[in-house]
């Protein structure tokens, strides 16, 4: 997410619920359930928690620890 990527929950009516990163130039990459839900619960990720896809966001605290990240370039 920190390169640009979107992270978003696709929900259906049987109660599905799927994790996928979208690049910005199309396709699309699923992401694990607990994996969501562990950056979630530390605070680490918000979402708009709409139906049926939910848009996700870094939080100022995952902000902040991405800005100590030693640069990979």
């Amino acid at each position: 997410m920190a390169d640009g990527w979107t992270l978003k929950a696709h929900r259906y009516l049987d109660g599905r619920k799927v994790y996928q990163l979208h690049a910005l130039e199309g396709g699309a990459q699923p992401v694990r359930a607990a994996t969501v839900e562990a950056l979630a619960a530390a605070k680490l990720l918000d979402s708009n928690k709409k139906f049926p896809a939910a848009t996700f966001w870094l939080t100022p605290a995952a902000r902040a620890l991405l800005a100590d990240r030693p640069d990979t370039e």
